[in-house]
């Protein structure tokens, strides 16, 4: 088994907590939602043996503390974040996985860091500036809302609705066997509040240079989920950078979460898509 190395990293506004595990090329993920450095547990025990994998805790989730109590996190803070995290460990381009709001930040951070990175896998990127105008206002008015259920009625019908939204079936009916378990635990509710009271507030700030996307000299990799319906929000992002950047979709295993569900089927498929995108 692959040993894990831990570290704290001061940066402006924060202190990260990151693992480090496995040998070979530097590949980053950054979490969807309140994932934080063990949400991918599983898939990462599946590419230790190929890749030096580094998971971090975003800022205000779990031991990734903020220097100021009450303060929330921009997506520019986000993306600064991880440049800082590679810059601390690595003098080479890196490969990085984005699933979600990570997938954002990898695109931020491709832009506004030419060179960090040589290749990023941007799985069902929530960022609605790739969406025509009016998909876009649409889409936004359904974060907004979820944003005011969850600060008026809680957690629980807040997340019946992130489901809804991003197509996510919470019953995983095809996941994978022999899962890590990943109980409802206080630290994951408190993370679970913290990303919807302020990173769906960092998505909807988010001044993503789309434009700029297709000339950064980052491979980007548009990817979704093979389960994840069609119309819903997180795809069409998918759909649209696929647009932008004159190439197709590479599907994964599994739906929004399939990284979770389905790590083995996931792992395979990302090592193939590393290997495409080189």
């Amino acid at each position: 088994m692959a040993t894990t190395t831990t570290g704290l990293l001061p940066v402006p506004g924060a202190t990260l907590y990151y693992e480090v595990r496995g040998t070979g090329p530097m590949l980053l993920i950054s979490q969807s939602g309140e994932g934080d450095a063990t949400r991918s547990t599983d898939l990462v025990g599946h590419l230790v043996d190929d890749y030096t994998v580094v998971t971090y805790d975003r800022r205000g989730l779990s031991r990734s503390s903020l220097d100021g109590p009450g303060q929330g996190a921009t997506m520019a803070e986000h993306t600064e974040d991880v440049h800082h995290l590679l810059a601390a460990l690595t003098d080479e381009p890196a490969l990085m996985l984005g699933c979600s709001l990570g997938a954002v930040i990898g695109l931020n951070l491709a832009v506004r860091h030419p060179g960090r990175l040589a290749t990023l896998i941007a799985h069902e990127p929530v960022a609605p500036r790739l969406l025509p105008t009016a998909e876009r206002a649409r889409h936004e008015q359904e974060l907004v809302d979820i944003q005011r259920l969850f600060r008026s009625e809680g957690l629980v019908p807040a997340l019946k609705s992130v489901a809804a939204v991003l197509g996510i079936d919470p019953a995983n009916p095809d996941a994978e066997p022999d899962l890590t378990p990943q109980p409802m635990t206080p630290q994951r509710i408190a993370n679970f509040g913290f990303f919807i009271d302020n990173d769906f507030t960092a998505v909807l700030g988010d001044a993503l240079p789309v434009t700029e996307l297709p000339t950064t000299g980052t491979r980007i990799v548009p990817a979704a989920g093979q389960a994840t319906p069609r119309t819903v929000f997180d795809y069409r992002c998918a759909q649209e950078l696929a647009a932008l950047l004159d190439t197709e979709i590479i599907e994964f295993p599994g739906g929004h979460n399939g990284n979770t569900t389905h790590p083995r089927a996931y792992a395979a498929q990302l090592r193939r898509s590393l290997h495409l995108a080189r």
